[in-house]
Parts: structure tokens; C-alpha cells; sequence
């Protein structure tokens, strides 16, 4: 079930929130190797204090390019898969009108999952609204442990939401509930105050362009410049599209 806009429960926003997550299921001896990692990389964003063994990364601009070479937030989980050799899932929610998971086990790529890749940014208006991968939701399930919510995690993202009255941020909560992540995740526009429900804003590593501190300062603000020009990559590469035909195949089937 979802929520509409202006209920109690509601996370998202009119003026469309975009924000993106590494989330790696792994211990608390696996936080020095990540950071090392985002810095080596020059990330922008913040890490979140370890809970659960789960290690949470944010992305600043989260839909955005958050590393060098041009890497979003997808790029990086890729990158934190196989340094760590952990499970790990990219989270992406691109101004609530599209949510993208994509996970791995290990530097095996098990699932990518987009919920209306017609909402990349451009004008290709030939690319199918629909959902693609959500077949994946059982492997996304079996790498968490919760093969039990697979059925509920495929309905859930299958399921076609009104964009007049639901935001996607919805949907990734109900997702992370299901596998049993983080869910104070859809609060990370909060930032750079504190996120409700998750850790306080002064808890985090706060990373610019791989730097900590003034040195941090100094480096993005030429930077960021830059990677605001840019678009980071697609959640689909090849999303399917009008032109092609589906041939009684479903989008949602990919």
C-alpha cells in the first residue's frame, strides 16, 4: 500500500527531493576500507556511523554526479561491491518521480531495478514509463536474507503509482522496511541538518571531493562546479521503448 501526499506518513516533497545511497551490508571493520574508498575516489556526500552492520553513504547531489570519471551514486556501490567483497545496493530517488535500485553481490552485478526510466534526464520521449527489472526483487531479497518478502518486495515494485499523489520515496520506504535496511534512508534531504529518525547531522563524515574539513572546502568549490555540468550515468542503459515493440512482453518482466 501506498501513501498519498499530505498523509502523516508522507517523506517526499512538490518541489521533487532527489537523493541517492551505498548502503553495505557488512560490520563495523568494513567502515575504514569504505571510507578509504570514497575518499580514493573523491566523493561528495557523507558516511553514516555503522548500525546493524549496515554502512550507509549519502551522496551530495544524491540524483547527481558524486565522484570522479563522472560517478554517480550507482558507479560508486559498484566500486564499494567489489573493494569491500560485500553485498551492496545503490539507492537512487531522482526528484520522487523515479526510484532506481541496482545491487551486487560481491563484484557480481545480481539486479538493477528502475521504476519509469523515461525520467533520466533529456528529452527521449520514446522511452517506455514503465517499470523495468522487477523481476529482480527476489534476488534483492536472497542477498539480505529475506527470501521471505520476495513476493511483496516484486508487487510493491511493480506497482504503478499515481504521480499526481504518490511520491517514489514512498516506495523505497516500504522497501527498505521489507529488507529490513535503513529506512531513515527517504529522510536524507534533511541534510545538512540532522535526519529525522536516523543519525544526527554531527555523527557523519562529511566528505568533499574526498576531503574532510577546510582542505574539503577548498577542492570542491571548483569541483562541484564541474560536476554539476554533468549528468551521471542511466540506471538502464538500454530502457525499452515505444518504438520497439514489446512483442507481448511486459516492461516489467526485464
Amino acid at each position: 500500500m501506498t501513501y498519498p501526499i499530505g498523509s502523516t506518513n508522507e517523506v517526499g516533497g512538490p518541489d521533487g527531493y532527489s537523493y541517492g545511497a551505498v548502503v553495505v551490508r557488512a560490520g563495523s571493520d568494513a567502515q575504514a576500507p569504505f571510507e578509504e574508498l570514497l575518499r580514493s575516489i573523491r566523493f561528495t556526500g557523507w558516511i553514516a556511523p555503522p548500525a546493524d552492520d549496515w554502512l550507509v553513504a549519502l551522496g551530495d547531489p544524491g540524483a547527481g554526479v558524486v565522484a570522479a570519471e563522472r560517478r554517480g551514486i550507482i558507479e560508486v556501490g559498484g566500486m564499494a561491491a567489489e573493494h569491500i567483497a560485500a553485498p551492496v545496493l545503490a539507492l537512487r530517488v531522482r526528484r520522487d518521480r523515479q526510484l532506481a535500485i541496482v545491487a551486487w553481490d560481491g563484484a557480481e552485478e545480481i539486479g538493477r531495478y528502475s521504476s519509469d526510466p523515461s525520467q533520466e534526464p533529456g528529452d527521449d520521449d520514446d522511452i517506455l514509463a514503465e517499470p523495468v527489472g522487477v523481476a529482480f526483487a527476489f534476488a534483492f531479497a536472497r542477498l539480505v536474507g529475506r527470501e521471505e518478502v520476495a513476493e511483496d518486495l516484486a508487487d510493491l515494485l511493480a506497482e504503478e503509482l499515481d504521480p499526481d499523489s504518490v511520491y517514489e520515496s514512498e516506495r523505497l520506504r516500504q522497501a527498505l522496511r521489507l529488507l529490513g535496511m535503513p529506512d531513515w534512508i527517504v529522510a536524507a534531504n534533511s541534510l545538512p541538518r540532522d535526519i529525522p529518525t536516523g543519525p544526527r547531522a554531527a555523527e557523519l563524515v562529511r566528505l568533499r571531493a574526498g576531503r574532510s574539513g577546510f582542505p574539503g572546502w577548498v577542492r570542491h568549490a571548483f569541483i562541484r562546479r564541474l560536476r554539476r555540468r554533468r549528468a551521471a550515468p542511466p540506471a538502464i542503459a538500454d530502457p525499452p521503448r515505444q518504438s520497439q515493440g514489446m512483442g507481448g512482453i511486459e516492461p516489467w518482466m526485464f
